[in-house]
């Protein structure tokens, strides 16, 4: 809800009006996205983080681009040629070998088999959420013979149905109380429309332009590459160091991406 506030009033400075001018093709393509990609991808991955936290949710999470890849060669006929296959794959392998540590080094609390399994799987769930979600928004925004779809517009379709659905399941869940009282912090409050502003807000928003511009698996490597560029940003603010397996993962993930650009 949050993020669709920043984008309403983006949309209304940007383009004049508050809500998207779209066909109802565009509406129901983009929400389905939003609801897969956002509604059910994104709670999948929060989920794995509390139950396996985030170095194992992210590592799964790293399929999304395969899933992805999959999804637009079968909805958008979209293929890719060696060269980039070559690239998503070293990319991807950087990403798991930047976040694969120890678990003495992760600082992560053990967990059960059972638990991680579950984890696991909804890490997956939220793997093949955002590739597919991605897909989907693609040929929303492309939809033939309709004009391209804004992609700040595309965004705030996606946004508003993700947020319903997410909302409905709330309400249905009986999760109302807890968030009455989650809402009592202040601090809490504060971290979540900052998290708002930054990811769904301004990172979706670029999703939308960079799958607008590109292929959708090629899009949504480059966009997985959050655990390297996360690197310098803990040793500047946390003090804290990468193995060397981090080291080597973010350097493997780097030459991924030159691949990608020589396409």
């Amino acid at each position: 809800m949050i993020a669709a506030g920043f984008l309403v009033l983006s949309h209304a400075f940007f383009l004049g009006t508050m809500l998207p001018v779209a066909t109802n093709g565009q509406w129901l393509w983009m929400g389905i996205s939003g609801i897969v990609g956002l509604g059910i991808g994104d709670s999948g991955l929060f989920g794995a983080f509390v139950l396996i936290g985030p170095r194992r949710s992210v590592l799964v999470m790293a399929l999304s681009p395969m899933f992805a890849s999959i999804g637009a060669y079968l909805m958008l006929g979209e293929t890719i040629p060696a060269l980039g296959v070559v690239g998503i794959v070293t990319t991807m392998t950087g990403v798991a070998l930047a976040v694969v540590e120890e678990r003495e080094r992760s600082g992560e609390e053990p967990v059960s088999k059972k638990t991680e399994s579950y984890g696991v799987f909804l890490a997956l769930i939220g793997a093949v959420g955002q590739g597919i979600g991605l897909v989907l928004a693609k040929k929303g925004i492309n939809l033939e013979p309709v004009a391209t779809l804004n992609p700040l517009s595309a965004t705030l379709i996606r946004m508003i149905l993700g947020a319903l659905f997410v909302w409905i399941v709330m309400v249905a869940a009986g999760k109302l109380p807890e968030l009455r009282k989650a809402m009592e912090s202040r601090e809490g409050i504060g971290h979540t429309v900052a998290g708002a502003f930054v990811g769904p807000f301004m990172g979706v928003t670029l999703s939308m332009i960079a799958v607008t511009y590109t292929q959708t698996g090629i899009a949504q490597t480059l966009m997985s590459l959050m655990p390297v560029l996360i690197i310098p940003a803990v040793w500047v603010l946390y003090k804290q160091r990468t193995s060397w397996r981090g080291i080597l993962g973010a350097a493997v993930a780097v030459i991924g991406v030159l691949i990608l650009f020589l396409i």
